[in-house]
């Protein structure tokens, strides 16, 4: 790994859905990468980190009608909010792009005719659930039924969630459409598909080479011994997508142009900054390309994926990195406990650079899940960041202020000590090359200890008491602020914006690899102001709750687009005296806003003539707010006002939902805001 010789270096993480919200389950991934992305260039090494939306698919489509958007304005205003939580989290991109791109579209096509002309593509006639209503093709997980072997009801097209039974959507009891709720019919279509058999002897060398993991290597194996089968790539119109070329009313699977979106997202970056595109890409590339991915979706990126860039001469990717899910508190994550936590939700209560130290110290370069156990989470993150690390800083950067004026001592009074901090550099390097991040943290680790241990041992403060000992004192607390530098330049990719205030600090101008090895003797430091602060169990609880009201909301939202009665039954019978103490009025909506952080709120200030009120109403899937401002509507105006966390919501507006939609209640056109509605 020497910094002598710079690598070209590729890297990047799966595609994000554009179709929610980021999450800590999502968050893994991404800060996993970046933090070996920022060691990599640390070291000095050419590296590029891309990524985008993966923006296609019947999902997609269906989620942008139900909104009253178009397909593009839905992956648009996703694509927003996907970046500000990555950039929350300080996942450093190069590029951020989207699927739904020139670039995409132009790869796409190009490795399916180079296949196709090869004759690695496939032509034949399928059967398929078909929903008459809405005039589309369903997949699996579009249709709902009653299980054929349990009996239990409302379970997918594919499997049962009861009894675990796996089964075709054509053997549910009462299949419907889970979009119109319409009987499906068994049609025939023309579908294309990548002959993956063609490629067993190629992709059983490739998974044997390094390129996975052991235990992704041993799951491969099963798939390859079990046989393989031909991947259907095309969906039938409608669907939101790229057209295959010659195919018309056919269209790319979701899939096929997902992972090649990798390609589409770093030609756009090399269009922009002059890289060469061909040298990390050609079959005879040098350039190293990693994948960093969820154990989840192996089968898509260690066997189709390389195959497909093979037979499309391409060259395939030296590594994919396989990590395992998320679990909170030794549970899966959950919205009904409030463990199911976006990152926005997180990033409002608890500092992200928290959770980036707490993931590293417990990565591995395996695939087992990681578990965030909130105690345990706070107790670390205390002990080490704020306990060990800025602890030293802290310790005695006053006394350097005091006694030296901010300025160091001119010569190093433990230059063996520092030696030893500069040496387990490349220790730690080898730890994170391997993305053994655990075990780089515990060394890091040690190496406070030892510092910590020193300055206890030295005891300035006592020194300090003594005349005549102001140049002890100084010299101790000068190794103490060389040894804290060696610590952050290790610590930095974990926590880059700490690592950020420490170099301002330490008025450096790098806390680069290298830059360890430049003596500090002489040298010169800021006034010290407080690095990083102690997590504190009640903003823990605080955003456990907060994520409890997002569930809240997600439900209001499901049940009020629901339609048969049978579905959403009328709740129990109330007097006359119950409903007369409601008290509804017009409200005019004087302005709306997006609510930061919610997926469903919108914020509506709500004119009752004379008086204002606010309100969070979930109705920002079926509204804009440009497009209610200015609208009548009616609310509950005596409604106590509730506490949310992004606000204080002073009554209800009313809304019908079914279906197709939710649909605010607008009285006539005559109607004048603070009326009362009998």
């Amino acid at each position: 790994m020497s910094n002598t010789d710079p690598r070209q270096i590729l890297v990047t993480s799966a595609l994000p859905y554009a179709n929610g919200a980021i999450h800590l389950g999502h968050l893994l991934e991404y800060i996993q990468t970046d933090i070996w992305v920022r060691f990599q260039k640390s070291r000095g090494h050419d590296c590029h980190y891309v990524c985008a939306d993966d923006a296609h698919g019947t999902a997609i489509m269906l989620r942008a009608e139900q909104e009253g958007i178009t397909s593009e304005e839905l992956i648009d205003r996703v694509s927003r909010d996907h970046q500000a939580d990555f950039a929350r989290f300080g996942v450093g991109f190069d590029n951020y792009h989207s699927t739904h791109s020139e670039e995409n579209r132009h790869f796409s096509e190009l490795i399916y005719t180079r296949l196709r002309d090869k004759g690695h593509i496939a032509t034949r006639d399928i059967e398929q659930m078909y929903d008459p209503q809405k005039g589309l093709f369903l997949a699996d997980r579009f249709i709902k039924g009653t299980c054929p072997k349990c009996h239990t009801p409302d379970q997918y097209g594919d499997n049962c969630e009861a009894c675990g039974a796996t089964y075709t959507p054509a053997e549910l009891i009462d299949p419907a459409s889970a979009i119109s709720g319409a009987t499906p019919e068994v049609r025939g279509s023309t579908h294309y598909f990548f002959k993956l058999p063609d490629f067993a002897d190629f992709m059983h060398e490739w998974i044997n080479d390094g390129h996975v993991q052991p235990q992704i290597r041993n799951k491969l194996q099963e798939w390859f011994e079990s046989g393989f089968n031909e991947w259907d790539i095309s969906r039938d119109a409608p669907y939101f997508g790229f057209e295959i070329p010659d195919a018309p009313g056919k269209y790319f699977y979701v899939w096929l142009d997902a992972p090649i979106g990798y390609l589409a997202s770093f030609k756009n970056l090399c269009e922009r900054q002059g890289i060469d595109f061909d040298a990390y890409w050609r079959q005879d590339s040098s350039a190293e390309v990693y994948h960093f991915i969820g154990k989840d979706i192996v089968y898509f990126h260690a066997l189709f994926w390389p195959a497909m860039l093979h037979g499309a001469d391409f060259r395939t990717p030296t590594a994919v990195n396989c990590h395992g899910f998320v679990t909170v508190n030794g549970a899966k994550m959950s919205k009904s406990r409030g463990t199911f936590i976006k990152a926005a939700t997180f990033a409002e209560h608890l500092n992200p650079e928290y959770l980036r130290y707490y993931f590293a110290a417990k990565l591995t370069a395996g695939v087992d899940d990681l578990d965030l156990n909130l105690e345990d989470f706070a107790q670390r993150v205390n002990s080490d960041l704020v306990g060990k690390v800025v602890n030293i800083a802290s310790r005695c950067a006053g006394f350097i202020r005091k006694l030296g004026n901010g300025q160091l001592a001119s010569s190093c009074a433990e230059p063996a000590l520092l030696e030893r901090f500069i040496e387990a550099g490349e220790e730690i390097a080898a730890h994170y090359e391997s993305r053994e991040f655990g075990r780089a943290m515990r060394r890091v680790m040690d190496l406070a200890d030892e510092a910590n241990t020193y300055i206890a041992e030295a005891e300035p403060w006592v020194l300090a008491k003594q005349d005549g000992r102001d140049q002890e004192v100084l010299d101790i607390c000068s190794v103490g602020i060389s040894l804290f530098r060696q610590l952050m330049v290790y610590l930095a990719p974990v926590v880059p914006a700490m690592a950020e205030d420490a170099r301002r600090f330490l008025q450096l101008d790098s806390l680069d690899w290298h830059s360890r090895t430049q003596g500090l003797e002489g040298h010169t430091i800021a006034k010290f102001k407080p690095l990083m602060t102690r997590v504190e169990t009640d903003r823990i609880d605080a955003m456990i709750e907060a994520s409890k009201e997002d569930l809240v909301e997600e439900q209001k939202l499901k049940d009020s687009a629901k339609g048969p009665l049978a579905d959403n039954p009328i709740a129990d019978e109330i007097t006359f005296d119950d409903f007369a103490g409601v008290d509804l009025r017009i409200a005019r909506i004087a302005k709306a806003d997006y609510v930061e952080g919610a997926d469903k709120l919108l914020k509506l200030t709500l004119d009752l003539g004379g008086e204002t009120r606010t309100v969070f109403a979930g109705i920002r899937s079926a509204y804009s707010p440009e497009a209610l401002e200015g609208h009548l509507t009616v609310m509950v105006a005596n409604l106590a006002p509730r506490k949310m966390r992004f606000g204080v919501s002073e009554g209800m507006v009313l809304a019908a939902g079914d279906d197709d939609g939710i649909y605010l209640l607008e009285p006539h056109s005559g109607a004048k805001p603070g009326q009362r509605v009998s």
